[in-house]
């Protein structure tokens, strides 16, 4: 936890709590835009145009709101125009680690402009008052040596449409006619899914647990049904930023949510639409690389809040295992 730009305690997965002991996220604290000729987006402030190499991408590989930006990145073909950085997969006494080799693809790796130890001195590097967690993913400015946006959402948003040409055309992320119902869809699935399960898993009493649970569960009904209706995506032939933002929680959901976060009424493979859909999204350009199974099951049992002995379970088998 950064308290004015000093680290002052070991890093715990609940910052706060409401009124039913319901785990509270924080809030995303750096959110300019890069857009393709440097002037202000939807928020904060301009100055970030696009441009091959000047931008870096911190991810961690068990993180779902990283993954989203990775997939984001790999869909719109921006891997050579964005260098991605990925810090060890288990959360250690200061949080997110980088490890010690060079850049490898998709493998752990030293921060290659800072030389920093922790993700969190990013943070400080940014902004040496700065409160909260490090959290990833953080798009860098290596020109202006300051961090751009740390709000998966926004990221994923700007990897569509922020770097104009040097993105590829081949997929449109958010198209403008669906733009209203994707938005509604996307705030209906991080409320009671993608943020449920967190719901669950960092509940502080059984009601708020079981709120959270059955949120999960009739999400994932529902999508289930819309899939198997209407799919092969959530709005027909097009994948959409909406099915990123869905994947990146299924593909996690037996190996970590389930047991885990004990969202154990079902396993996502009780819902067959839901995981053949998991299945096309993994078989899309890039996006299989953006996922390892060894980084989400290491990662999340080296939470010692929920998994005291950081023992990391061998299964369950999933249908995506290499």
């Amino acid at each position: 936890m950064l308290v004015n730009g000093r680290w002052t305690e070991d890093w715990q997965p609940v910052q706060a709590t409401d009124a039913r002991g319901g785990f509270v996220r924080q809030t995303s604290r750096f959110r300019s835009w890069v857009t393709p000729d440097g002037a202000p987006g939807p928020t904060g402030e301009g100055g970030f145009p696009a441009e091959a190499g000047r931008y870096r991408l911190y991810v961690a590989l068990i993180c779902p709101w990283a993954s989203r930006a990775l997939i984001g990145r790999a869909l719109k073909g921006l891997e050579a125009a964005i260098e991605a950085v990925v810090v060890e997969p288990e959360l250690g006494a200061q949080g997110w680690r980088f490890g010690t080799g060079a850049p490898r693809g998709l493998a752990p790796c030293a921060d290659p402009e800072l030389g920093a130890t922790w993700m969190h001195e990013i943070y400080t590097a940014a902004d040496p008052r700065v409160c909260g967690r490090a959290t990833v993913p953080v798009l860098w400015d290596t020109v202006r040596r300051t961090i751009v946006n740390n709000e998966s959402a926004d990221i994923l948003r700007m990897l569509n449409t922020g770097f104009g040409a040097l993105a590829s055309d081949a997929f449109d992320l958010c198209p403008e006619d669906l733009r209203e119902p994707i938005e509604a869809l996307n705030a209906e699935v991080y409320a009671a899914l993608n943020n449920g399960v967190y719901r669950a898993g960092f509940a502080t009493t059984q009601g708020a647990y079981e709120d959270a649970v059955a949120d999960v569960f009739a999400m994932l009904g529902r999508l289930d049904a819309r899939l198997a209706a209407a799919g092969p995506f959530l709005f027909g032939e097009r994948a959409t930023e909406a099915d990123i933002r869905l994947f990146v929680t299924t593909v996690r959901f037996d190996a970590a949510y389930h047991g885990l976060f004990k969202c154990n009424l079902r396993r996502l493979t009780d819902y067959p639409a839901l995981t053949a859909h998991a299945g096309r999204m993994l078989d899309l350009p890039g996006v299989r690389a953006t996922v390892s199974l060894d980084h989400i099951r290491r990662g999340y049992h080296s939470i010692r809040s929920l998994n005291p002995t950081g023992i990391v379970p061998v299964g369950p088998a999933l249908p995506w295992d290499p």
